[in-house]
């Protein structure tokens, strides 16, 4: 067994818990509240712009222009691409995406991000990989299972997010972020090791985190006039 298949039995669980979360359900369903889906959309543009930043950190730890050209394409497909899904809800929530962009991050997206930037600048390759890989592995399975058990067609809600995660989202990205993985473990010790398992499995749990912020309009405890909380 890989290493990445080793990773992924481990976090099973956390994976069928998003399956099962009633925001990931909701999309199935077709049925979500408008503030729901807008603060989805708030906390994920800002996600998205520091999941960019971790790309950037990646290339200037490159050693071939194979993966500079990778981590690069990966950075146009979130500016020009993964705006799509995110589109999508807005048209559900009755609101443009340019009105939803620049608003600070809730308390989980700060600590997902954070987590992920941590990484990325003090640790190796492998760990950098280990804590992306969690996203587009979970979003390629959610589109996945969606499309199995609801096969939505064009007058569902939600079926451009649906079929771009789960039709148009090429799987090459979560397969090619696991071969690097499985190849970099090879030569990692164990410490390595087990901060690549310790940075997966987190941002797996923080993945679940980031649609129960999201399904509950998790926000800082205590308003602030004029400041943001993050």
């Amino acid at each position: 067994m890989s290493f990445s298949q080793e990773l992924r039995k481990e976090a099973a669980p956390i994976f069928e818990a998003i399956f099962q979360h009633p925001f990931v359900k909701g999309i199935g369903a077709g049925k979500l509240d408008k503030e729901q889906l807008i603060h989805y959309i708030k906390q994920d543009f800002e996600y998205l712009n520091a999941f960019m930043k971790i790309y950037g950190t990646a290339i200037t730890k490159c050693t071939n222009r194979r993966d500079i050209a990778f981590f690069n394409s990966q950075i146009s497909f979130i500016l020009h691409s993964e705006i799509h899904p995110h589109h999508n809800f807005c048209e559900q929530a009755g609101v443009s995406y340019q009105e939803l962009q620049g608003f600070p991050l809730a308390p989980t997206a700060h600590h997902y991000t954070q987590h992920m930037l941590e990484v990325a600048q003090s640790g190796t390759m492998a760990e950098i990989i280990a804590v992306l890989l969690p996203c587009p592995w979970t979003y390629t399975e959610i589109g996945a299972r969606l499309i199995n058990e609801v096969n939505p067609d064009q007058a569902h809600p939600f079926y451009e997010w649906i079929t771009f995660y789960g039709k148009n989202m090429d799987n090459s990205v979560t397969s090619r972020f696991c071969k690097m993985l499985d190849t970099l473990a090879v030569k990692a010790n164990s410490e390595e090791k087990t901060n690549m398992r310790r940075h997966f499995l987190l941002s797996c749990q923080l993945e679940y985190m980031f649609w129960d912020m999201a399904f509950k309009l998790e926000d800082w405890p205590v308003a602030l006039k004029g400041a943001n909380a993050n």
